[in-house]
């Protein structure tokens, strides 16, 4: 079989290096995960609850060493490292709390039986699929939700977050978990085929591109199993007339530069009304200009480096085939030299359609800024997308905000006068080619249950 080595981006070093396990010993593996399945099902809610509170705190427990594994291997500033391992914990308190009463049993009354019951049962193994840009939070979102809800939980992850995803297996056995009923699976792609189609996975679950989402939504469809996929998008902060200019400015930057402007619900699309268009930008490129990148280790580090080098390399592609359509650099737009996979907090004006800068998702620190002409032609604008992940409003009216939102926003999540990644207590997931399915907020833990009618007679 292969071997996985992990590199660090800041540095260019090789970290570890993983043997990948074949078709026989990851099938072997699927099997153990059944196994342990099988006990794990026959557990209360109370009792499964108890053990999500108990890996939430060796979670806590283990922060500093998975915080400083996760800034290893893709770059993270510690900081939001440290940040991820707390939302992590976060997730397991709220499911913890907040799972029994999410699946406890519903009454009914039938019309053909003397009184109903809608009880949710877990369905077996559920396979997910992660990327690295959280190696941490993308496998809680789903893990701890399908632990919770009863079913066994694999994982691929990102090569580049071996080390993470191997980690968090230990963590959650600490926190009380049974051996194997979180598996981690290092194997190649054809094994990964493999595994969906084996008898004992029941649903799939991937984060990532939506070219990969369509393939493993079409593998997972020939063998009739459900699925969850959260693919991405180019979110839409739109600037609208009456908003506050510095705050704009500041949202906007965090939400494109935060993670190192590797985040699928990054503000990726920035659309200002032509009234307020030049101050806007005067004020969103200042603070571009004042980022300071560098070793993500360090305490006055704003921004550290792209997860590979291989990924920047993309970026700067999708960036000079915009700036031959038409773009306009306003600030960065250039690889650095020296090692590692830096990239500068770089802005695009003159976006337009026909640009990757407009169509596609630009997974890196560069933000696309676009003129509209009004605010109605903003959420034309924002709109305009393949994708709908998340996006933004900016505005001094609040109700008015909230109803474009509600209304005529086409995105599963909008964030008005600010910013932010995700909250265990709200929904988290998209629309068109951003996916679908739901996770966090009560929805992912039901994802991936049976919700099973029980017709009661009179004995």
């Amino acid at each position: 079989m292969g071997t996985i080595t992990t590199v660090n981006p800041a540095t260019g070093e090789d970290l570890t290096s993983y043997e990948q396990i074949g078709r026989d010993e990851a099938s072997d593996r699927v099997e153990a995960c059944h196994a342990a399945f099988e006990k794990w099902k026959l557990q209360s809610l109370d009792e499964r609850a108890k053990v999500i509170k108990g890996i939430g705190q060796a979670l806590r427990d283990n922060k500093e060493e998975l915080a400083q594994l996760m800034t290893d291997e893709v770059g993270k500033l510690i900081k939001d490292s440290r940040d991820e391992v707390e939302l992590c914990a976060a997730i397991c308190d709220y499911t913890a709390a907040n799972g029994p009463t999410e699946l406890a049993d519903q009454q009914r009354e039938p019309s053909n039986a003397g009184r109903g019951i809608v009880t949710f049962s877990p369905i077996g193994v559920i396979y997910g699929i992660q990327p690295w840009n959280f190696p941490s939070y993308q496998v809680a979102r789903y893990a701890i939700a399908n632990l919770m809800t009863g079913n066994g939980v694999l994982l691929k992850h990102a090569s580049n977050c071996t080390g993470s995803g191997l980690k968090l297996a230990e963590i959650f056995v600490e926190g009380g978990l049974p051996e194997n009923l979180f598996t981690v699976l290092v194997i190649d792609h054809d094994t990964s085929d493999a595994i969906i189609e084996h008898e004992k996975v029941r649903g799939v679950t991937l984060t990532g591109s939506d070219t990969a989402g369509k393939t493993i939504a079409q593998a997972a469809g020939k063998v009739l199993k459900p699925t969850v996929l959260e693919l991405g998008s180019n979110d839409a902060y739109m600037v609208l007339e009456d908003a506050d200019l510095d705050l704009a400015a500041k949202v906007c930057a965090n939400a494109r530069l935060y993670n190192n402007g590797e985040t699928c619900i990054n503000g990726k699309r920035f659309i200002v009304t032509e009234k307020v268009y030049d101050e806007f930008l005067d004020k969103f490129r200042a603070r571009f200009e004042a980022v300071k990148t560098g070793d993500p280790n360090a305490d006055d580090t704003d921004m550290g480096p792209m997860a590979r080098v291989d990924l920047r390399d993309t970026l700067q592609k999708q960036v000079d085939q915009s700036i031959e359509k038409g773009a306009t650099v306003a600030v960065g737009c250039a690889i650095p030299e020296g090692p590692g996979a830096f990239y500068p907090a770089s802005i695009l004006t003159d976006v337009a359609p026909g640009q990757p800068a407009y169509e596609d998702e630009l997974f890196g620190p560069v933000a696309s800024v676009i003129k509209a002409k009004d605010d109605e032609d903003a959420m034309r604008i924002a709109n305009d997308s393949r994708y709908g992940l998340g996006g933004g409003i900016l505005s001094r009216n609040v109700d008015r905000a909230i109803e474009l939102a509600s209304r005529h926003f086409d995105t599963g999540m909008v964030y008005i006068n600010t910013y932010g990644v995700a909250d265990p207590s709200m929904p988290f997931g998209g629309v068109k080619n951003s996916g679908y399915g739901r996770e966090h907020g009560g929805f992912g833990i039901k994802e991936f249950a049976n919700a099973k009618s029980i017709f009661v007679g009179s004995a």
